[in-house]
């Protein structure tokens, strides 16, 4: 499969009164046209900011941002990105602007980029996009303060889709949503995907979402990657502790007495000018001395299994390759 982004070593710091902040610090991946990379973690482990940085809403402080083969990470020129890259945000109510109309916002991207030749062409294309989405043509003139959360939704996603982008990055769309809701905009995405062809980062904070439309996951911990696989790969063969409490946190419908759950404790390391070690070992049950000291590597473990701990191998039972070798007979 071709790659339709490659980030490499890419980082963000923001500057604060006690030092810099490490937002995204040294995280690397691709992801493949047509396929959806789910990114996982806590408040502020810089989902969002990464997120924002692909697309050149934040300007990198270091790394490389390649998009179909081409470095974009210092490009000044961005408003040709915005055809080919776009986002669809977390909140839809703060993003919509509330003295715009539903057909206001939506035909705003097309005016802009000059997309459409004429009035009528915009109007056409601005009924057919919320055909696309599931918006009712009589919510054409309403107001974002006049409809659910859900509706709302689906204008940022026509917005999004207005320009026929390659590449959307999805900072959390349902989770301000009901599940139900939730289900709607998760199945409308994936048609659409396979309508289209786009490619996705969705980025969420429930492991659950994410495996019902994530090729393949990446789990990040303040600003640094901690696993990578593909989904299902990840579900069966969770390595990282930290990736082990997240699946513990997801609610189940059935109370069983038998289930374990991993509980995290101790203080949350401070992104702003982090120590060497790993950032997880405050919280870590399996923390070693190495662990305060050197910051591990991601690392393959398994076939595309990648994971940043120093212990995961000894926590998990794996060998290294060397180890699994017969030795030769004498």
């Amino acid at each position: 499969m071709e790659k339709l982004i490659e980030v490499r070593d890419l980082k963000k710091y923001f500057k604060t009164p006690h030092g810099m902040l490490h937002a995204v610090d040294g995280v690397s991946f691709s992801i493949e046209k047509g396929h959806t990379l789910g990114v996982v973690g806590e408040s502020g482990c810089g989902k969002s900011t990464l997120g924002r940085l692909i697309i050149r809403l934040l300007d990198a402080t270091d790394g490389t941002i390649l998009f179909n083969g081409e470095d974009i990470t210092r490009i000044k020129q961005v408003k040709k990105l915005r055809r080919q890259m776009q986002i669809i945000f977390q909140d839809p109510y703060a993003s919509l602007n509330p003295r715009m109309s539903v057909r206001e916002t939506i035909a705003e991207p097309l005016t802009i980029h000059g997309v459409c030749r004429s009035h009528k062409e915009v109007e056409d294309r601005v009924a057919q996009l919320m055909e696309t989405v599931g918006l009712a043509e009589r919510f054409a003139d309403s107001y974002p303060h006049e409809l659910d959360g859900g509706r709302r939704q689906r204008i940022g996603i026509a917005r999004a889709l207005a320009l026929e982008p390659e590449f959307i990055v999805c900072d959390e769309p349902v989770s301000a949503l009901d599940v139900s809701i939730q289900a709607q905009i998760l199945n409308l995405m994936q048609d659409l995907q396979e309508q289209k062809g786009y490619t996705y980062m969705f980025i969420t904070h429930d492991l659950s979402v994410v495996k019902h439309i994530s090729n393949d996951i990446m789990v990040m911990y303040l600003g640094m990657v901690v696993e990578k696989s593909e989904t299902d790969e990840l579900f069966e063969n969770t390595l990282h502790p930290y990736t082990k409490a997240l699946l513990a946190a997801i609610p189940e419908p059935e109370i069983r007495r038998d289930r374990k759950r991993t509980l995290l404790t101790g203080e949350i390391t401070s992104p702003v000018d982090p120590a060497p070690g790993c950032r997880f070992a405050a919280r870590c049950p399996y923390a070693k001395e190495q662990c305060w000291k050197e910051t591990p590597a991601l690392e393959e473990m398994l076939p595309k299994h990648f994971v940043a701990c120093h212990f995961a191998r000894e926590i998990n039972g794996i060998m290294k390759e060397t180890e699994n070798e017969e030795k030769p007979a004498i």
